[in-house]
């Protein structure tokens, strides 16, 4: 075989192992492996290559933000200020036609601020947001649907894992992506919120039609006490990197000290939890190693098996121009959205990309806030929506099945694909900030 059938035929290896159950970091490995041998001929070449691919994948300074951002989204979720913002938010909109689904994303954009992942968002929302909706008189598909939804914020806005994945694989400052992602990230909770208010008012038979409010009134102390530590965090992490103050790394150092100290002081933090805590934070950032080292072990292949070259003469050929090639890149995010979850996607297709816009000046943060949007519209389709599966494994309610889930979502899929158009149209959405 050709170096560019090897190149193809590893993608479709690696589909295939993943569909079968292997984990992507192990698949992209063992195809990396064998496709370097199959190309150089000799094992130990492709032992040597790929062993120096893994170095290099997590020797830079900038690896280090991951742990330190997981270990702050974890105490976080532990101080319980999920349930914290959701109360607030609920006061703050309880007057509003369904108001208690607005509520849920202006907690969930709170939430992701001081979080970063999509899938803790929704594991937190499912337990505080869903039994309440439910309970107002909202419609178990709107409950399970608006969580799902505005679960995405959390790796749109900053900080976010998604975004420091993109940013250590294609090189790209990670304080720049994070703030990409302010704009971008307010539209879609505007969105969301008006979407809302829409469907409220004029689809109450999918929202369901709740009477006004039950819960119990809060005083503005009250609602001081339980917003301000969730506030002084996203102040303490994000006014810092934007003032100067610390680089994204030490931001993540700051914020962890941060959380540490409010569960302290919010007596939640036993010997057990964290203990817990700490295995938590192991296995994920475990996990994310791998899959950087998994993605430098496949961008190493590809580059040797000269597929991305040979991509970019047969597009130039096409004369589709940038714009033509983004169409057909965000479709194949889309369509590998129903089948993979996020992380994979970027890791699959974002070292094939990235030689083939190049030529093209592309302003990579811009391109990479696209990505990681488009990328989020995976967590909410079918079959493989990893959110929704996300809401169903913690929700305790027999009515609520996934295909219930995936139809309450599909509003909100179809307002980020709207908002994936408009920072294709509008880059400055992306970078107007930089």
């Amino acid at each position: 075989m050709s170096g560019v059938e090897i190149g193809i035929w590893s993608i479709v290896a690696i589909l295939v192992l993943i569909q079968l159950g292997m984990h992507v970091a192990i698949a992209l490995m063992t195809v990396s492996f064998f496709g370097v041998y199959l190309v150089k001929g000799k094992m130990a070449i492709a032992g040597a290559l790929l062993s120096q691919a893994a170095l290099d994948g997590v020797e830079r300074y900038s690896f280090g933000v991951i742990p330190l951002f997981v270990l702050m989204g974890v105490l976080v979720g532990a101080c319980g200020l999920g349930r914290d913002v959701f109360d607030v938010a609920g006061q703050m909109f309880r007057r509003f036609r369904g108001g208690l689904g607005i509520a849920t994303v202006f907690a969930n954009a709170v939430f992701a601020a001081v979080n970063g992942t999509s899938i803790a968002s929704a594991s937190v929302f499912t337990k505080v947001a869903v039994p309440e909706l439910v309970r107002q008189g909202y419609t178990p598909r709107f409950s399970v649907g608006v969580v799902a939804g505005s679960s995405v914020l959390g790796m749109l806005i900053p900080p976010s894992l998604l975004l420091i994945l993109f940013g250590i694989i294609a090189e790209v400052s990670i304080g720049d992506l994070f703030t990409a992602g302010i704009v971008p990230g307010i539209i879609l909770s505007l969105f969301f919120c008006i979407a809302i208010l829409l469907m409220a008012r004029f689809f109450p038979r999918f929202t369901g039609n709740p009477g006004a409010s039950d819960l119990p009134m809060m005083s503005t102390g009250t609602m001081i006490l339980k917003s301000a530590p969730i506030v002084l965090l996203v102040v303490l992490v994000l006014g810092g990197i934007y003032g100067g103050f610390f680089t994204p790394t030490e931001a993540g150092g700051v914020g962890a000290l941060g959380a540490l100290v409010i569960a302290l002081v919010k007596g939640r933090l036993s010997a057990r939890e964290i203990g817990r805590i700490m295995i938590e934070v192991g296995q994920v950032t475990a996990s994310i190693t791998f899959l950087i080292i998994a993605a430098h072990m496949y961008s190493r292949l590809l580059a040797l098996t000269g597929l991305p070259n040979s991509m970019t003469a047969l597009l130039a050929s096409w004369d589709l121009g940038l714009y033509g090639i983004l169409v057909l890149y965000l479709l194949a995010i889309v369509l590998l959205g129903t089948i993979l979850d996020s992380s994979s996607i970027i890791l699959i297709l974002l070292p094939l990309i990235l030689p083939v816009i190049q030529p093209f000046g592309v302003d990579l943060v811009w391109f990479g806030i696209l990505t990681i949007i488009a990328v989020e519209v995976g967590l909410l389709t079918p079959p493989l929506g990893v959110a929704c599966f996300v809401i169903k494994a913690n929700i305790d309610d027999r009515r609520v099945t996934l295909n219930e889930i995936f139809a309450g979502a599909a509003p909100f899929a179809l307002i980020m694909v709207v908002l994936v158009a408009l920072v294709v149209a509008m880059p400055w959405l992306a970078t107007g900030l930089l």
